[in-house]
């Protein structure tokens, strides 16, 4: 990497002009903080306000703006000032992503953690990169999404009874949260299950990180989880138990990184028949 300017720059679908990182109440696309939306500064102010958020939106705003763990806003901001070569002409969007889909959505799916210059950059989760590229076209081919890809915010992408939540909510330094940083961020994907789960019948995990977080995260909210914990793997099926007694799959998939594609682990087929099942048992197909 190396630093440019600091200086506005044209959005790459509106044209309007943002520094980076991009602050809040701007103007940005799909951005849902203004500039009074509060900050926290702290995992105490993450579960406070987390456990208070009413609803999606104000959750959004206040997780697009959360500065609670120093290593993560130092290293995001300073992907969003110093870019990538190839996005040099673009704003970096340079803030946490909060989950992005449907707000009443019947399949939930689990990642990792925001790409350095792929959401870090575009402000949308699991778009600008290659793994997004991977995921975006799968649930186009399997009726999930109205797009075959997910390019940037503001490009009239929609996801059909689906959302996608990210387990860490800042890009990571070599996508490698820390324990404390996982911890700091969970009562955020703690309060988003809390207000998406009433709807949702399957969850998608991709990858080891997505399908322990979502056993945690269960579990927190005093779903049934099978015992012992089940195992992850691609396809791998457990059933759990919403407080009330109503069934909810949760399903595997191995995460459509780079190094799962490049390699073969992961193929097409692999990813649309994990994505076709979700899509069904859901009812969405």
């Amino acid at each position: 990497m190396y630093r440019v300017p600091t200086r506005s720059l044209p959005h790459p679908m509106t044209g309007n002009l943002f520094v980076s990182p991009v602050p809040p109440g701007t103007g940005w696309p799909d951005a849902p903080a203004t500039p009074s939306t509060r900050s926290a500064d702290d995992a105490a102010d993450v579960t406070t306000w987390a456990a208070q958020a009413a609803t999606l939106d104000e959750l959004s705003a206040e997780v697009s703006v959360c500065r609670a763990c120093p290593r993560l806003t130092a290293w995001r901001e300073t992907v969003a000032l110093e870019k990538r070569r190839a996005f040099a002409d673009q704003p970096y969007w340079g803030r946490p992503i909060p989950g992005w889909g449907d707000p009443h959505p019947r399949l939930l799916l689990m990642g990792l953690a925001p790409a350095a210059n792929g959401a870090n950059r575009t402000g949308r989760i699991f778009t600008g990169d290659r793994s997004g590229d991977w995921l975006f076209a799968s649930l186009h081919r399997t009726g999930l999404a109205t797009r075959h890809s997910s390019e940037h915010a503001g490009d009239g992408q929609q996801l059909l009874s689906t959302r996608i939540l990210c387990t860490v909510r800042c890009a990571p330094p070599d996508n490698k949260p820390t324990v404390a940083e996982r911890a700091t961020c969970a009562p955020w994907l703690l309060a988003e299950w809390r207000l998406v789960m009433p709807t949702v019948r399957v969850v998608l995990a991709l990858g080891t990180y997505g399908w322990d977080a979502s056993l945690r995260t269960a579990r927190e909210l005093g779903y049934g989880v099978p015992s012992p914990k089940p195992r992850f793997g691609h396809g791998a099926h457990a059933e759990l138990r919403t407080p009330e007694g109503e069934p909810v799959t949760l399903l595997g998939c191995y995460h459509p990184s780079q190094q799962n594609t490049s390699t073969g682990r992961l193929t097409t087929v692999m990813l649309d028949t994990v994505m076709a099942r979700a899509g069904d048992l859901a009812g969405l197909r």
